[in-house]
């Protein structure tokens, strides 16, 4: 059976630039959580500058737990997750994309950035319209965040180069799924080409 037809969504007048998980839990390979992603965070500094370049709102998430209560069922289902701790290392943005002080960290305890935290409110604030959406990892953080983006009504984009997962099969089957019904998910190329070509101001 073939995906119902779908219209193609574009980058409004205000587009975020949101950075799932990229921390060091999930971008160490030695990490439990981790998986080799070099080239995943070097095209994240890539968009992180061009956004930055052109003024535009950068926002960052990261999981943080700080007590046993937090997201029991999910920590069960996977004991690695243990390892984020409040204050730790694990949960820190890694050095490379470092968030500059006006753009929030996100915490978070489930998948999406959304869920029962002040994202959407974040968005709001900034004007946001519409999403870029990279980090890690496509078949958990990335698919959820993105599901319930489109539920608050916001256009995304979603870079194939700029998210990574640790199943290779399961990236590329939620890659065709979320730009199936979700997202347009498209190169880091088109993501710059649109940029350049935004009438939004320059700026420092």
């Amino acid at each position: 059976m073939t995906d119902l037809e779908r219209k193609a969504l574009h980058l409004g007048d205000t587009p975020g630039l949101l950075l799932i998980d990229t921390i060091n839990a999930f971008t160490d390979p030695n990490s439990p959580l981790g998986s080799e992603c070099n080239t995943l965070v070097n095209v994240c500094a890539q968009l992180l500058t061009a956004f930055r370049l052109r003024g535009f709102p950068v926002l960052f998430t990261t999981v943080v737990y700080t007590n046993t209560t937090e997201a029991p069922v999910f920590r069960t289902r996977l004991p690695a997750l243990n390892m984020l701790n409040a204050g730790s290392w694990a949960v820190e943005v890694d050095d490379r994309l470092r968030p500059r002080p006006h753009e929030p960290i996100i915490e978070k305890q489930y998948a999406s950035a959304f869920f029962r935290t002040d994202l959407a409110a974040q968005l709001l604030e900034r004007h946001v319209d519409s999403l870029v959406v990279v980090g890690l990892t496509t078949s958990g953080c990335i698919r959820a965040s993105v599901v319930d983006a489109l539920q608050h009504d916001y256009p995304e984009w979603d870079p194939r180069e700029a998210v990574g997962d640790r199943n290779h099969a399961a990236h590329e089957a939620i890659l065709h799924d979320m730009h199936a019904k979700y997202a347009d998910v498209v190169s880091v190329a088109d993501v710059l080409g649109q940029l350049e070509r935004h009438p939004g101001a320059l700026s420092a």
